[in-house]
């Protein structure tokens, strides 16, 4: 339903992290096909442990009823979305991809831009 989604994430803020996983499930709930690439300091959304959701902004949300940034990657990979880590946004930021939760593909930018097709594109 619908063209494919690519979500690039270049910002490792909470607000944008959040967001870009907020438009990429609910998306993948309408039946799209959604890619997040995620590139230098975004690439921290990725990671098996990543400090994102222990910041003070993600406690806040979540005393607010709002969904946090771990359950919504569960959720999305649940509804099998498509998560890439930028190879040199990993180096970038000096990061190793043994570091990234598992399902994590690490590819460059043209295989993003391979995944959205003519579809969509959203940066954060």
């Amino acid at each position: 339903m619908g063209k494919p989604l690519g979500i690039l994430l270049i910002s490792g803020a909470h607000e944008r992290a959040h967001y870009a996983l907020v438009l990429a499930t609910g998306a993948a709930a309408l039946g799209r096909e959604v890619t997040l690439f995620a590139t230098n300091a975004g690439c921290r959304l990725l990671l098996a442990d990543s400090a994102l959701a222990r910041e003070p902004r993600e406690a806040e949300v979540t005393a607010r009823g709002v969904a946090g940034i771990g359950i919504l990657l569960e959720a999305a990979e649940e509804l099998g979305l498509h998560f890439l880590a930028c190879e040199a946004g990993l180096r970038a930021e000096g990061l190793e991809a043994a570091s990234l939760r598992p399902g994590v593909t690490v590819a460059g930018v043209a295989s993003f831009l391979a995944a959205v097709g003519d579809g969509q594109m959203v940066t954060l």
